[in-house]
């Protein structure tokens, strides 16, 4: 990227909210400070009102607007990926916001971009192999999203998976994330007293108050995470796998708590931190002799627990003699 493009790019980075630090920009085109304040400079020079407070950042005059922003056909065609995958990660009604943007998107691409575009599209499918079902039609992502911004209290009533009973709570969202192939919706539960965990899949009703809460947001995600540790009391595993195990895991092992590996030899040694050893033992199970558990020993005595389960289930007390 020459000079002339990045002093573009800044100005639009700088439409992009109402503060921008010079450690952002720094940080985004890999610059030092000293070449982000002579840039500015060179901005300003140019005609640009940039305003600038000192330890805050920098910011444009409200009177002044950028003509349309076109699009390239590498923006375009990101954008074309990511309403491929808003489907599967997302309810109906932020697909079909993704979708009415990507229409107005479109509009205004040149005709080759328009073209390859809608090649692509054509060609492009995303499969969900992990499940079939149908997008819902609604789980509150957008009315999350604007207590988050808003600040505002939730009321919902939520299904607990693991007592099977429906409760009605009063939340102060802190954050909105995705993980484990769904929405989680992390807040102050006022019922409970604590922070907590709620699938979006697994609420049946929300309402957004009218009343604000002043909770430091980012301080509250870090106490949210710093009391999950201690709550799921995470324990360190290690196991010992085959090369060939190990290339055929390289994904899956993630959603088990995967840390760290190192080569040993003929075998690779991996290093999990998961709360659930029962968990973990079903999914190691499955490996069969290509594992070997190096600790802790509990691991080793849930496996051997579910093995002597499983010789009890399927091999007969008393097995037939053979007809002769």
């Amino acid at each position: 990227m020459n000079r002339i493009e990045r002093l573009q790019s800044i100005l639009i980075q700088l439409q992009s909210k109402q503060v921008v630090k010079a450690q952002e920009i720094a940080d985004r085109f890999q610059i030092s400070l000293r070449t982000v304040y002579r840039d500015m400079r060179a901005l300003e020079e140019s005609g640009v009102p940039i305003g600038a407070e000192a330890g805050i950042g920098y910011f444009l005059s409200d009177d002044f607007v950028l003509p349309p922003i076109l699009f390239d056909s590498k923006e375009a065609l990101s954008l074309l990926l990511a309403g491929k995958l808003v489907p599967f990660l997302s309810d109906q009604q932020t697909n079909e916001s993704l979708q009415n943007a990507l229409f107005k998107i479109k509009s205004v691409l040149k005709p080759h971009d328009k073209e390859a575009m809608g090649i692509l599209e054509t060609h492009m499918h995303v499969y969900n192999g992990l499940s079939q079902t149908p997008t819902p039609k609604s789980i509150y992502l957008h009315e999350v999203q604007s207590a988050l911004i808003q600040n505002k209290v939730i009321r919902l009533s939520y299904f607990s998976n693991y007592n099977q009973q429906q409760t009605s709570r009063e939340v102060e969202p802190i954050a909105l994330i995705f993980y484990a192939m769904n929405w989680h919706l992390i807040g102050f539960c006022r019922m409970r007293q604590s922070y907590r965990d709620f699938r979006l899949d697994r609420i049946i009703d929300l309402q957004i108050t009218d009343e604000k809460f002043t909770r430091d947001l980012k301080q509250s995600f870090n106490e949210f995470v710093e009391s999950e540790k201690k709550r799921n009391n995470y324990i360190e595993i290690n196991i010992l796998v085959t090369k060939q195990l190990a290339l055929l895991i390289s994904d899956s092992k993630y959603w088990y708590g995967f840390i760290k590996e190192e080569a040993l030899g003929e075998k690779i040694k991996m290093t999990f931190l998961n709360p659930d050893i029962a968990g973990f033992a079903r999914w190691i199970l499955t490996m069969g002799e290509a594992v070997d558990i190096l600790s802790p020993h509990e691991l080793k005595s849930k496996i051997i627990e579910m093995v002597q389960n499983l010789n009890t289930l399927y091999l007969p007390s008393h097995p037939l003699k053979e007809q002769h």
